[in-house]
């Protein structure tokens, strides 16, 4: 289906990528570790909202830099995914800058594409906390895989969307 055309419930060959898309993000089991959900809001932009608390923190009170760095590739990749329809995309290097701590509450991670379509793509991200302040940004490239997309169960336009 060309990403333009329409399916019987009104969406675009895109559109049911990207729900698959959220979909995958949804099914991998490290994100039953975090209250988190994926949303691709257009071609190339990814949103991830979450919650941090103290499970996260570090010995000094706030969020582990682990945290800021799943969060900023997930959403950095996610946006680079939506640009390659058939294939898993790998990180192959990702550059995490950090602004300030986060203590806890709803954070935003929001990604966006910035070049590539073939062999190599570049996203970048940044994550926000509850009170819309920069608390962290990364910049990522990352390549295809030989993973097909269509070969991993999660990979799924769920019923009803």
């Amino acid at each position: 289906m060309a990403d333009g055309e329409k399916t019987g419930d009104g969406q675009t060959g895109a559109q049911m990528h990207w729900r698959a898309l959220e979909s995958l993000y949804a099914s991998a089991p490290v994100n039953s570790l975090f209250a988190s959900e994926l949303k691709i809001v257009g071609e190339g932009l990814s949103r991830i909202t979450f919650d941090v608390d103290e499970r996260v923190f570090h010995a000094a009170g706030a969020a582990h830099g682990t945290i800021y760095f799943k969060m900023l590739d997930d959403a950095a990749f996610y946006a680079a995914n939506t640009m390659v329809s058939d294939r898993f995309l790998l990180t192959t290097s990702f550059n995490l800058h950090f602004a300030r701590p986060i203590k806890a509450g709803r954070v935003i991670a929001e990604g966006k594409w910035i070049s590539g379509r073939r062999r190599v793509l570049m996203g970048e991200a940044r994550l926000l906390d509850q009170d819309g302040e920069e608390v962290g940004r990364g910049t990522g490239t990352f390549m295809r895989s030989q993973i097909k997309l269509s070969g991993l169960s999660g990979y799924r336009v769920p019923d009803g969307k």
